[in-house]
C-alpha cells in the first residue's frame, strides 16, 4: 500500500476492485482528518507519484500494470499494460504529459498519458531495473539496477547514451540536480555516489548510512541533497563543497573532494522510504513504523 499526502487530504491507494472510498481518520492531535482511498490494482502497489499540477496520480504495481488516477474526479482514467513482470517504480516527467516506468522485467519505458502503450522500450540492464528518474530538460531519463549500474538514456531514441558503474550493490534510489548537471545515486549497502552527467566521472561517494539509501532529493536551488536510509535517519549533505571538483584525478591526494555532512537527523525508530523538497524548500519525509506511514 502506498500512501500520498495532498494539501487537504491524503490518497491513499490500495491493490483491489476499481473503486474509491472518502473515509476519515483521528489523528493524534485530536484533528480529524479526510483521505480518499483508491483501489484497482490486484496486487501491491509499489510507486505512486503526483503529477506536476497535482491533477493525476500514477501508480505501479506487482500486477504488471501502471495506473492514472484523477484527483479532481476521484477515479482511475486508464490502465497502462506492457510490462511482463512487476513494476518498481513510476515517474511523470517535470512537464507531466510523459511518464517513465520501471520493472522486473530488466527494461525501463516511456509512455504518454493519452496512449496506452509505450512509445519508448529501453533494454540493456543485466537484472531489475528499480528506479528511474527524469533528467530536467525531459530529454533523458535515468535508470538504477539490481546490476549494480545506472544508465543514462535518450528519450526521443530509447538508445543508452552513458552507463555510470561504482557502486557494489543494487541501486535503490536517483535524483538528479535542479540544472541538470548532476545525479546522485544511493545503493542497497547506503553508499551514494555523485555523478558528473557531462564526463560521466564520479564526483564524490557519500558514505556516512549504514543500511539501504532508499530516497534522494535535492534542494530547490541544488545546493543540499537529503539522504533517506533504512538506518531510519535523514542526512543533508553540502552539494556546493564538492562538485566544484569534477573528476577524482584533479584531487591532489587522489581521492575524491567528499560532499560535506552538514546535518543528520534522526527518526529514532522509523526507517525512511520518501523525501521530498517542497517549493518553499521545506523538507518532507514519509517513512513506515507500526504499519502505517
Amino acid at each position: 500500500m502506498a500512501k500520498l499526502g495532498q494539501q487537504a487530504s491524503n490518497s491513499v491507494l490500495q491493490g483491489e476492485n476499481d473503486s474509491m472510498r472518502s473515509d476519515h481518520k483521528l489523528w493524534a492531535n485530536g484533528d480529524k482528518r479526510s483521505y480518499t482511498l483508491f483501489q484497482g490494482h490486484s496486487g501491491p502497489v509499489y510507486s505512486a507519484t503526483f503529477s506536476p499540477l497535482g491533477d493525476f496520480i500514477l501508480s505501479s504495481s506487482a500486477d504488471t500494470t501502471i495506473r492514472l488516477w484523477s484527483t479532481k474526479l476521484n477515479a482511475n482514467l486508464v490502465c497502462y499494460k506492457g510490462h511482463n513482470y512487476p513494476v518498481w517504480d513510476v515517474q511523470f516527467s517535470p512537464l507531466g504529459h510523459y511518464f517513465a516506468s520501471a520493472s522486473h522485467d530488466r527494461t525501463a519505458r516511456i509512455w504518454s498519458i493519452d496512449r496506452i502503450q509505450p512509445l519508448r522500450i529501453m533494454a540493456g540492464h543485466l537484472s531489475d531495473v528499480d528506479c528511474v528518474q527524469w533528467h530536467a530538460n525531459c530529454n533523458y531519463i535515468a535508470t538504477g539496477s539490481s546490476d549494480k549500474t545506472v544508465r543514462l538514456w535518450d528519450v526521443k531514441s530509447g538508445e543508452c547514451v552513458r552507463i555510470f558503474i561504482g557502486h557494489r550493490s543494487m541501486i535503490l534510489s536517483l535524483a538528479m540536480s535542479p540544472d541538470g548537471r548532476y545525479m546522485a545515486s544511493g545503493d542497497e549497502d547506503g553508499a551514494i555516489m555523485m555523478w558528473d552527467l557531462s564526463s560521466g566521472r564520479r564526483i564524490s561517494p557519500l558514505m556516512g548510512h549504514n543500511s539501504c539509501a532508499w530516497t534522494l532529493a535535492f534542494s530547490g536551488e541544488g545546493s543540499l541533497l537529503a539522504s533517506g536510509s533504512a538506518d531510519c535517519t535523514v542526512k543533508l549533505w553540502d552539494v556546493t563543497s564538492s562538485t566544484k571538483v569534477t573528476k577524482i584525478e584533479e584531487s591532489k591526494s587522489g581521492n575524491a573532494n567528499r560532499l560535506r555532512l552538514l546535518k543528520t537527523l534522526p527518526t529514532k525508530s522509523t526507517p525512511v522510504y520518501a523525501l521530498r523538497f517542497s517549493r518553499r524548500n521545506l523538507l518532507f519525509a514519509a517513512g513506515v513504523f507500526a504499519k502505517s506511514v
